[in-house]
């Protein structure tokens, strides 16, 4: 179950005119100029990476939510951008490694920051020398048996991603 505070919760003012919204269902309508806002998730993109050995990467987070904890490279997906391409730019500037081609995994949503998430996950193995960066001051390899406990995690589905991701490993070992 996701609990979050709804994106549109605190709206009480059209960003457009000022004046008061009406909430409606899912969405903030501006009665006087016409604006309408929606509650949507925001689409983001993660990957359980894995070595030739069968290991999972996972990097240390620098910055809240989350600091200090572990967590799946990813990102958020730039407005017109393919899902897969910010993957695998987001696993790029993150750890400085490349994607072999990923297997989509499954989707979950996160409260993140005031907002829900779609997290969407898939699975891969990656090549190159890995190197933090961006937002993670760590990265470490995990065998699967040694994985973080879920209180160690960045976020709250880690755990069924991680589980989901560990059913396919053999693709990828």
């Amino acid at each position: 179950m996701v609990l979050a505070v709804g994106a549109l919760d605190d709206w009480r003012f059209c960003p457009i005119c000022g004046e008061a919204i009406e909430k409606v269902e899912d969405r903030a309508e501006c009665r006087s100029c016409g604006y309408v806002g929606y509650a949507n998730p925001v689409p983001a993109a993660e990957a359980v990476c894995f070595d030739e050995r069968g290991r999972v990467l996972l990097g240390r987070r620098a910055f809240d939510p989350g600091a200090g904890r572990w967590d799946l490279p990813g990102g958020f997906l730039h407005e017109d951008e393919d899902p897969v391409d910010a993957l695998r730019r987001e696993i790029r500037e993150e750890t400085a490694l490349e994607l072999e081609p990923p297997d989509f995994l499954g989707f979950w949503l996160e409260p993140y920051d005031s907002r829900i998430v779609l997290c969407l996950a898939w699975t891969a193995r990656v090549t190159g020398e890995p190197r933090a960066g961006d937002d993670l001051v760590e990265l470490r390899w995990f065998e699967p048996d040694e994985l973080p406990a879920a209180s160690e995690l960045a976020f709250l589905h880690y755990p069924a991603v991680l589980s989901a991701a560990l059913g396919r490993r053999d693709k990828h070992a």
